[in-house]
């Protein structure tokens, strides 16, 4: 049975066979058994890893004891909308972009701390400890943002929105000229807006890893 660790963008965590194209993580969120519990992050380093087997890295574990429960996302589009950037280590090349726009968006020269930092204090409503939402104007949101139409998440991609699913992006729709609810955090808009460019599922991608 899969288990419920497939980030949606959302926030929702699903149980679905498809691991998508990265891995995450928050942190140990399993029990002794194996199942999620009711935790969703136990650290703020939220972070995008590469899924790829690396030298010296073992297997990913499969929510072990002890070890950190891997998330999975369809692509980093989505991981962005749940809050999470790009891994100093085992992605370096994409964080070192990555950070470079933050500094362009934002000045100064932060350290991953700094970042993620900035980062829970814009994913999260203290409230409710759910995913913090806001409107925004649909026409000057950049490629990779998420933002919700009736209901259910859409990719913004080249002036479309494509509506997802925890398969993959179906068919592109009109983008609104309206102000329309953003789930992806307002730090990392920005830091798209400056340049850096999520990795994006092809649309219609069915991963089946």
């Amino acid at each position: 049975m899969p288990r419920a660790n497939r980030v949606q963008p959302d926030g929702g965590f699903l149980a679905v066979p498809q691991r998508g194209q990265f891995t995450g993580n928050r942190g140990i969120l399993h029990d002794a058994a194996g199942d999620m519990g009711r935790a969703r992050w136990k650290h703020r380093s939220w972070i995008t890893c590469t899924i790829r087997p690396r030298p010296g890295r073992p297997a990913l574990p499969m929510a072990a004891p002890g070890h950190y429960t891997p998330l999975f996302f369809l692509d980093e589009a989505v991981a962005c909308a749940a809050g999470h950037r790009p891994c100093a280590e085992c992605r370096n090349p994409a964080y070192k972009a990555f950070k470079a726009a933050w500094v362009q968006a934002f000045g100064g020269a932060p350290s991953a701390r700094d970042i993620d930092a900035a980062l829970h204090a814009t994913r999260i409503d203290p409230a409710t400890r759910n995913q913090r939402r806001y409107l925004h104007s649909a026409p000057d949101l950049p490629t990779g943002a998420f933002i919700l139409l009736e209901g259910q998440p859409h990719l913004i991609c080249d002036g479309s929105a494509l509506p997802y699913g925890p398969a993959g992006y179906a068919a592109p729709r009109p983008l609104p000229r309206t102000d329309v609810t953003v789930l992806t955090p307002a730090p990392l808009i920005a830091v798209m807006q400056a340049g850096w460019r999520p990795v994006i599922a092809a649309q219609h991608d069915r991963p089946g890893w």
